[in-house]
């Protein structure tokens, strides 16, 4: 199991992140309103609705006990401006309405940070639009490399300084890491890869091929699948005869449900393995057969499955009447690093102004469940923890932190 190493008295880390920023401060000059807003966009509509409620959830869960303590500083209540960026055309998240999403946040002065995307398709959608607008995104889950890389600067933060922060972290270690366990846990000599084309699919399956490739494994084919395209058992056939000792699949629900399905019937007994786009509430709801046995990665630690976080759980499932998944905490989190910048720029005296949040989001140092939370000069999660599971009985059950050599 994941042990927590950097952790303060863990039970008592997720109430002492929230009451830190809550504590009195001498008052100063600057005047703050009695009200801000923090934007969610997440695909509610189509293949990752599940999902993306999950998320949700669990960022309004902070939300509302960050309220009931009276608010950041105990003054500044926060307001959820929620936005849906799946579309029905799209089947799943839609770029484009991302896009439209970040310009309506932008547009609303009273927003000063967004939660979100989950998906790393809407992230590139919306990082040059909220950079322009020195506008804080924090996403719990979406995990593409490209959006914080340095060498893409100018093109998903035009205005230069990090805006695109991430409390998971990403595919440049999420792919290598399920590489590493193909070849060290599952002696896995040969594999076959697919994608979806997006960007986290062909993102998370290329970063997943260059280090099985380093790690000895033979790739013996790597295709791309059209999310709308309803039969790939053409693929999968020619996939069958060559026998692989594992496939990969990188990319989300909308074709990652086919393809196990399809699998399961031309592919029985070949290990499936995938990033954290098949870690999903709808995909063993949806597939219950299908699902079983596929390994999956997050990119994260598998926190609420720990002793520590047994209260939080218990208080998300006696809110929402269900149980979470990992991502609801990091979703939770993101919240609590948006309270914690603002109650450090109330204690400085300082405006809350969107420049300042993304400034003072940069210097986080914050004990939560899942760890301490800082971020790299490009707003890169610190932590390069990545966890497995399996579907084993219907459930994701952890397997182990992902080998990281």
């Amino acid at each position: 199991m994941h042990t927590f190493v950097r952790r303060l008295v863990p039970s008592l880390i997720a109430t002492a992140a929230l009451a830190s920023s809550l504590m009195p401060v001498a008052a100063h000059a600057q005047s703050y309103p009695s009200t801000i807003s923090v934007g969610i966009n997440l695909p509610f509509t189509g293949a990752d609705a599940a999902d993306a409620a999950n998320i949700r959830d669990g960022a309004l869960m902070a939300v509302d006990e960050i309220n009931a303590q009276g608010g950041i500083n105990g003054q500044i209540k926060l307001v959820p401006v929620i936005k849906d960026d799946g579309t029905v055309a799209a089947g799943q998240y839609d770029p484009a309405q991302a896009a439209t999403n970040t310009k309506e946040f932008v547009a609303d002065q009273n927003v000063v940070a967004v939660v979100g995307p989950q998906m790393s398709g809407s992230g590139k959608a919306m990082s040059p639009i909220a950079s322009a607008a020195n506008l804080m995104l924090i996403t719990p889950s979406s995990t593409n490399p490209d959006i914080t890389d340095p060498s893409f600067a100018s093109q998903y933060r035009p205005n230069g300084q990090a805006i695109y922060f991430r409390t998971v972290t990403t595919d440049a270690y999420q792919g290598p890491f399920m590489a590493n366990f193909a070849a060290e846990n599952l002696a896995a000599k040969s594999v076959y890869i697919l994608d979806d084309t997006g960007a986290y699919g062909e993102g998370i399956a290329n970063s997943f091929e260059q280090q099985a490739i380093s790690k000895g494994i033979t790739v013996l084919g790597h295709d791309k699948l059209d999310p709308k395209e309803s039969d790939y058992t053409t693929v999968l056939t020619k996939i069958a005869a060559l026998q692989p000792d594992v496939l990969y699949y990188g990319g989300v629900q909308q074709a990652g449900e086919k393809l196990a399905a399809q699998a399961l019937d031309l592919l029985p007994n070949t290990p499936k393995l995938a990033g954290d786009g098949m870690y999903s509430v709808g995909f063993i709801a949806d597939e219950p057969q299908a699902a079983e046995k596929w390994y999956a990665t997050i990119a994260a630690p598998d926190t609420i499955d720990q002793p520590e976080a047994a209260d939080w759980v218990a208080r998300y499932q006696s809110k929402y009447g269900k149980a979470p998944q990992d991502y609801a905490l990091t979703a939770y989190d993101a919240v609590l690093v948006i309270n914690d910048t603002i109650a450090r720029i109330i204690k400085d005296g300082q405006p809350i102004t969107r420049a300042n949040v993304r400034d003072y989001a940069q210097n986080t140092n914050l004990p939560t469940l899942q760890g301490v939370i800082n971020f790299d000069t490009n707003g890169d999660l610190k932590d390069k923890v990545v966890s497995i599971f399996q579907v084993r009985d219907g459930l994701y059950q952890f397997v182990g932190p992902a080998p990281q050599t």
